[in-house]
């Protein structure tokens, strides 16, 4: 894919960062001192963190050279760390590993999450949300229409392009064997103005390993597919908005000492 682009991105912030406040209110730690934001795209998410635990070391760390250099210009005091997630290590043991809507990205998490808490003091917490949403007709149109011959080749199988989040019990029974476990799903249900915005929602996120692979004319023509079934999949509500329902799983594992 090309990069991600935080402007886009941050067209939604407050809906995409109240989960993140959320996860971080359930992470029962006081005063750790060694922070890692896994993901941390343009910063939204390390600067809970710092506000959080201002007395802490809070390192911000993701793939994305362009969220790196937004992340490093909202909070040009703290240390921004370009690396993949699914190498990543710590050079000591962290006392805190947050993730907000990142590892849906990654794959293998029944090798991924257990090492994650590998890296963790005992004591520390890995604390992660993501996304739970490829059953949602948001998502499941991306696949539909992707399947449209005029697309098809570009995209290719489209159900690869990103992994299934493993069910509820199944992160439970992964992570109980070495940490005291919260997991948790919630259903947001965000207001949206019109079909568009849904679409540019998902746009910065989600739609972009579908419309990445497209010439421009067919970008165009994608996107007015999409959002003409997003339109009809999505119906107004009493007052004119479109409601869109987005799943998302949380956990909180402790390391056990």
């Amino acid at each position: 894919m090309s990069d991600w682009n935080p402007a886009l991105y941050r067209r939604f912030e407050d809906e995409r960062t109240r989960p993140a406040v959320e996860l971080l209110a359930r992470v029962p730690l006081q005063s750790p001192q060694r922070v890692f934001d896994l993901g941390c795209g343009p910063g939204n998410s390390t600067e809970l963190l710092v506000q959080r635990f201002p007395d802490s070391q809070v390192v911000g760390t993701d793939n994305s050279p362009a969220m790196i250099t937004s992340a490093r210009e909202r909070l040009p005091s703290l240390s921004f760390e370009l690396s993949d997630i699914a190498a990543w290590q710590p050079d000591a043991p962290a006392d805190l590993v947050y993730s907000n809507a990142a590892l849906q990205w990654v794959p293998d998490h029944a090798q991924l999450l257990p090492r994650l808490v590998s890296t963790l003091a005992p004591g520390g917490v890995l604390a992660l949300q993501m996304p739970d949403n490829l059953d949602e007709p948001s998502h499941v149109l991306m696949r539909e229409t992707a399947a449209d011959a005029r697309f098809a080749a570009a995209i290719g199988d489209a159900d690869k392009l990103r992994a299934r989040v493993l069910p509820v019990a199944a992160y439970y029974d992964l992570l109980a064997p070495l940490a005291e476990v919260d997991v948790w799903r919630t259903i947001y249900q965000h207001p949206m103005a019109d079909a568009a915005a849904i679409v540019q929602w998902v746009r910065a996120t989600g739609l972009k390993p579908f419309v990445d692979p497209l010439s421009p004319e067919l970008q165009a023509l994608y996107l007015a597919e999409y959002q003409r079934r997003i339109d009809a999949a999505y119906p107004a509500r009493a007052d004119g908005q479109r409601l869109l329902a987005f799943p998302r799983l949380f956990i909180v594992a402790r390391r056990r000492a």
